[in-house]
């Protein structure tokens, strides 16, 4: 399957959501659901935005416009979107600003039947379907496939590398400084980066960098993004000789991640895939673990496009990608995989790094251990 192809597969769903919710066509503005129709495609600019600078409308019957102001437009047209069948609708950026609607109006403008607008943001009177957007994008397309795969071996391997040239006494914002260079030298942003050195990997799951110096333990996470995919992988390294309480715990964690791996198939809820954690942090004699931080759950555009919960009815898709993210007080396990009909694949394994095999039902799965440097 070419790009090409790729396209016209993501429209028809489109066009099958559209038929299916009554209405005349839907408008794709948020830069998640913009990279997906359009195959690595941008429509970011301001990245602490949500929303693009371009939206695409997909109609009903198949005809796509897309709708930008005379700032944007010719970039979007000649590397975001450059062949790909879309036709402009321009307007001048003073008329957005006095007129937050006028993309509405003119996507209505362009509609000949009595029927509503779908969009995935907020957009004037248009219906927000992103639920029914996230589904049709969940299972990914072989191409797609293909190119989440590179980003999670180009991601482990940048990070892998990054990691054994550490030395105690960096900054926590030093050694994430060095991980956004890592991934930007693979053609990646990172979307996500989180650093804990020493006692602060026990006080908190989501250490954003200080000016604290390693000196001991040091845990990096990282979501790496490349055309829109995102990748999720967490390493822990040591100074010298691993404390016996972090192998312990980081073994423990990788058998609760292990189980998660198996139990990924397609059918299974992210309900079921909560308990199955629970129950693996109880056998390890971490009982309640799972309260204390998400388990994760199903990835693509965004680092999550779901969590496991007890609540969640969403369930596994056949070639859809997840990543678990396991972590008992201390430790952390974390890779990306893709669900296929023979079971997962993890993507972002790094190259050389200690492993902890685990088997479950047969099979056995390489989890991330820690790197003595």
């Amino acid at each position: 399957m070419d790009v090409n192809n790729e396209i016209q597969e993501k429209t028809e769903r489109l066009m099958r959501l559209v038929h299916a919710e009554d209405l005349a066509g839907v408008l794709i503005n948020s830069q998640p659901n913009f990279s997906w129709l359009t195959a690595g495609g941008t429509n970011g600019v301001d990245q602490s935005r949500e929303a693009g600078v371009g939206t695409l409308l997909v109609m009903r019957d198949g005809r796509r416009f897309v709708l930008a102001n005379r700032i944007e437009v010719s970039r979007l047209l000649q590397e975001e979107i450059a062949d790909q069948g879309y036709e402009p609708v321009v307007f001048g950026w003073e008329e957005e600003k006095a007129n937050p609607a006028l993309v509405t109006q003119l996507a209505n403008s362009l509609i000949s039947e009595e029927l509503r607008l779908g969009s995935d943001l907020p957009m004037g009177e248009a219906r927000i379907i992103e639920s029914g957007i996230a589904r049709a994008r969940y299972k990914l397309t072989g191409p797609e496939t293909d190119r989440f795969k590179a980003l999670g071996s180009d991601a482990g391997e940048a990070i892998g590398q990054m990691a054994r040239a550490l030395s105690p006494g960096l900054t926590e914002r030093e050694v994430a400084r060095r991980a956004v260079d890592a991934l930007a030298s693979i053609g990646a942003g990172a979307v996500v980066t989180l650093v804990a050195a020493d006692d602060r990997l026990k006080q908190f799951r989501h250490p954003v960098p200080t000016d604290r110096r390693w000196e001991k333990v040091l845990m990096i996470v990282v979501c790496a993004r490349r055309r829109g995919l995102i990748a999720s992988l967490t390493r822990i390294v040591s100074a010298g000789a691993i404390p016996e309480e972090l192998s312990n715990r980081t073994q423990a964690t990788a058998r609760v991640n292990a189980m998660l791996f198996a139990a990924t198939r397609p059918g299974v809820s992210g309900r079921e895939l909560y308990k199955v954690a629970a129950r693996a942090y109880e056998a390890e004699g971490f009982s309640g673990e799972e309260r204390l931080h998400h388990q994760g759950g199903a990835s693509g555009y965004r680092t999550r496009d779901w969590v496991a919960h007890p609540g969640q009815t969403e369930q596994v898709q056949l070639q859809q990608a997840f990543a678990w993210n396991p972590s008992i007080t201390g430790s952390k396990v974390e890779e990306t995989c893709i669900a296929f009909p023979d079971g997962i694949e993890i993507i972002t394994a790094t190259p050389g790094w200690p492993s902890i095999p685990v088997e479950v039902d047969g099979r056995e799965y390489l989890l991330p251990g820690v790197l003595s440097i």
